[in-house]
């Protein structure tokens, strides 16, 4: 293993979005750690990535909504590699088409920000001390358009205000953390067909793409913002 190359950690990676972006990632020379909610899981999708090509890819468990484990997981990595340069927060659920704001279960929601915002914010708190120990360190928020207020409308209550709470924490983050110079953004990947987006979107990845522009952009880039494949977007 390189012990020179960025170190980087995806949540939620043993498919969709987070396995494509683990991939590219890889291919630009990162060490991955590819984090899924079943250990079983994440040894799959790192075999499965290993059979298409060379990279580093190291599966962990992680489970974004239990406190303790992901602190352990900072632990190990901070034992195994003492750095973080990039977190990726990509685990998310529940894509609730069929629920509607006026009449939502509210343990549903609960259940769903407990995933798509809380896991994406103790994972942040987490390895927060990691990051500071690397001299490019970046933060990737994978969000949605469905988090924009500017166009939200009715539908997929739970998720859309997770999206857009993951949002908020984006900006709170970038600005209490850009006098270290830590980039934190967050990204859409746009309408990609994975288990959650459903037949019909675009490709893998594409969507992977626009995760990996904000997780490798140089010093001079954006922080604090919202994008689609590089572009940005109306919070």
């Amino acid at each position: 293993m390189n012990t020179a190359a960025p170190v980087s950690l995806v949540t939620g990676a043993n498919r969709g979005i987070g396995r494509e972006t683990a991939r590219q990632l890889a291919a630009l020379g990162h060490t991955v750690l590819l984090c899924a909610r079943r250990q079983a899981d994440a040894e799959r999708a790192a075999a499965d990535l290993a059979l298409d090509g060379p990279g580093t890819w190291m599966p962990y468990r992680l489970d974004v909504t239990d406190a303790a484990g992901v602190t352990s997981l900072a632990h190990r990595v901070e034992a195994e590699f003492g750095r973080l340069d990039v977190l990726v927060n990509n685990a998310a659920i529940n894509y609730d088409t069929d629920q509607r704001a006026v009449s939502a279960d509210l343990d549903d929601v609960r259940r769903t920000l407990e995933t798509n915002l809380f896991g994406a914010w103790r994972t942040a708190q987490a390895f927060l001390p990691l990051l500071r120990r690397s001299a490019r360190a970046r933060v990737v928020n994978v969000s949605s358009g469905s988090g924009s207020l500017e166009h939200m409308s009715g539908g997929t209550p739970a998720y859309g205000v997770s999206k857009a709470a993951l949002n908020a924490l984006t900006r709170k983050l970038a600005d209490e953390l850009a006098p270290e110079r830590i980039l934190v953004n967050a990204v859409c990947p746009g309408w990609i067909a994975t288990d959650m987006g459903g037949p019909g979107g675009g490709p893998v990845e594409q969507g992977a793409a626009g995760v990996v522009w904000a997780a490798t952009l140089p010093d001079s880039g954006p922080t604090g913002g919202f994008f689609r494949d590089g572009e940005p977007l109306a919070w």
